[in-house]
């Protein structure tokens, strides 16, 4: 909510300069990158240790550890791409236990706690939603497709209509809304903590170089048979 309050009300220009600070995952930290980090540190270590993609690991000696990406799709929020949000997992020694991915643009929060069933919150009303009862597809998300110039292409042949969004642990987190929700490269666990544990109950597909999530059974299947398919 803090951060969400920040974005709504407290934004300055300067928050969309580059720090030229490479953070732990490997990019030009924007300053609002670290804001949103510090905002999670200060509430938070106090409960739990501190694994984010900008500061890396905090150990505060807690049982609990958050896997942080502090701000998912900064290119879309700088760019003012109403698509970016912030993710949190929640882990119990090696367990995840509870995944939190908000969409900042949007104001909802969709998150899973042990085995409960996913749940909507909305930021700007501060109640519960209903989940999206729209159970049909008509696209699938393909996550930094545009490095694979070679699976688009092969998608496209197979006449798959897909988007590629540019926020991958809102995308994850919300395959069930999708035809499905592939993401190919570097697989870091910001990124992937908190949206494989809510998007867990679907089929999922995970290599060292890929990630599948679909809600159809035979999608699913036929992406594993095929998969070497993708990398001709």
């Amino acid at each position: 909510m803090e951060i969400f309050e920040y974005i709504r009300n407290n934004l300055k220009k300067e928050d969309y300069l580059y720090t030229n600070q490479i953070g732990f995952g490997g990019d030009n930290s924007l300053k609002i990158d670290i804001i949103f980090e510090n905002i999670f540190i200060k509430n938070l270590k106090k409960f739990g240790n501190i694994f984010s993609e900008e500061c890396g690991f905090l150990d505060f000696q807690k049982e609990f550890t958050f896997v942080i990406d502090p701000l998912d799709g900064s290119n879309n929020f700088f760019s003012n791409l109403p698509y970016y949000g912030t993710s949190v997992g929640i882990k119990k020694g090696e367990e995840t236990i509870a995944g939190f991915v908000a969409n900042l643009a949007s104001g909802v929060l969709i998150y899973k706690i042990f085995n409960e069933d996913i749940k909507y919150f909305c930021l700007n009303s501060k109640k519960e939603l209903k989940q999206n009862l729209n159970s049909n597809s008509k696209v699938a998300v393909f996550e930094r497709g545009y490095k694979y110039p070679n699976i688009c292409k092969v998608l496209n042949d197979k006449n798959i209509k897909f988007r590629i969004l540019g926020a991958t642990a809102l995308s994850l987190a919300n395959a069930k809304d999708y035809d499905f929700v592939l993401f190919a490269g570097d697989l870091r666990v910001f990124d992937l903590e908190a949206a494989l544990f809510i998007s867990s109950g679907l089929y999922i597909y995970k290599d060292e170089n890929l990630v599948f999530i679909s809600k159809y059974k035979d999608k699913f299947h036929y992406f594993k048979e095929n998969i070497k398919d993708f990398w001709v």
